[in-house]
């Protein structure tokens, strides 16, 4: 008679303790950000009670800088990593509680623009980084990674692309590596552009939609220009970020004939997959809006808690920005990605510039 010894396996982590793992995350996440709003208001309490005029650096850049240095000098023990990384969850919930500044009359006016302006935005960033991973003779798939995440939503791109075209974890690191560190430096760089030349909030929003990858630094790098700014960057991110499915589809079906990736059965269940289901919310809320469902109060209120999610998500990037790991991922792909996303930048600021006297305010 033959014994069979089978294994302990441990049982999964119940509900509960899933949900308790995220708690000390959480808390830091609300702490970083809540440090970042403390200081923007005594600064500004400090100046008027010294009749000072002293520079508006708004909760946005002070939860990042905080959680910056909290990640890259003692760093972030690992009790906190499961809590921090709801900092997605975070934005995609502040994105979907903005939909009631936005009506839908707002929402289709940018559209018609933004929609033309993303079609060439997708065209230009996917020819430009493919352009200079050849020149560079990176790898093929860390190529198209680059391209996909520079043309759509950076990271989240990049992750949803890994799958479908069987790119190695290495080459998704250091795609994702150049996109982080890129949207790191787009914080402080559009801004300061932005003010030299002195665009409008709502075609500043829009080069920021359309130019910075990340949803995160997108949202944030609107928000530092002005609340205004912040909403269009979020419309136009989010126009943008609706684009995801087709083009990693697109990428997929090439790879496929390259005989680099398996073949897809169901092309609209793939793209229902890949599709971020928070623009639908977005719009949905937007409609409630639109027929009255808020009263003013009401809208001010659900404005707020967007801003407080929003505050959540500015401390996860600094907090899971580390720069060491970044700077050990190699050069090659990083002067690539510093590169397209120079010539992107330049390239969408000029056409924001051609469209902006004659569509936008």
């Amino acid at each position: 008679m033959t014994i069979t010894v089978v294994p302990n396996t441990p049982a999964p982590p119940s509900a509960l303790r899933r949900v308790a793992a995220l708690v000390p995350g959480i808390v830091l996440l609300g702490f970083v950000g809540y440090a970042g709003k403390v200081t923007e208001q005594s600064i500004a309490a400090y100046g008027r009670a010294h009749h000072l005029t002293l520079p508006n650096i708004e909760y946005v850049l002070w939860a990042i800088i905080f959680g910056l240095v909290v990640s890259n000098t003692v760093g972030v023990p690992k009790i906190f990593d499961a809590g921090i990384d709801t900092y997605e969850f975070w934005l995609k919930t502040g994105i979907v509680l903005l939909g009631a500044r936005f009506l839908l009359g707002d929402v289709a006016r940018l559209g018609g623009v933004s929609l033309a302006c993303v079609v060439l935005e997708l065209a230009v960033s996917i020819a430009v980084m493919t352009a200079l991973g050849r020149a560079f003779r990176l790898p093929p798939k860390l190529t198209s990674l680059l391209a996909i995440g520079a043309s759509i939503c950076g990271v989240s791109a990049i992750i949803a692309a890994k799958g479908a075209i069987e790119a190695d974890d290495e080459d998704a690191s250091y795609a994702i590596a150049a996109i982080l560190a890129l949207g790191a430096v787009s914080l402080v760089v559009f801004p300061l552009v932005g003010h030299a030349l002195a665009m409008s909030d709502h075609a500043y929003g829009l080069w920021v939609g359309l130019a910075v990858d990340n949803t995160a630094e997108a949202t944030a790098a609107g928000a530092l220009y002005s609340e205004a700014a912040g909403r269009f960057a979020v419309l136009a991110k989010t126009t943008r970020n609706a684009t995801i499915g087709f083009v990693v589809l697109g990428y997929a079906l090439y790879w496929i004939r390259q005989g680099g990736a398996r073949e897809i059965t169901h092309k609209t269940a793939f793209l229902w997959a890949k599709f971020p289901k928070f623009v639908l919310g977005f719009l949905a809320v937007s409609l409630l809006a639109t027929l009255g469902a808020f009263t003013a109060p009401q809208t001010t209120d659900i404005a707020n808690l967007s801003r407080w999610a929003f505050l959540f998500t500015f401390a996860g990037i600094g907090l899971r920005t580390n720069l060491r790991t970044m700077a050990r991922q190699g050069w090659r792909p990083l002067i690539v990605g510093v590169a397209g996303e120079c010539a992107i930048a330049v390239l969408t600021l000029a056409m924001i510039a051609g469209v902006a006297q004659r569509f936008l305010d």
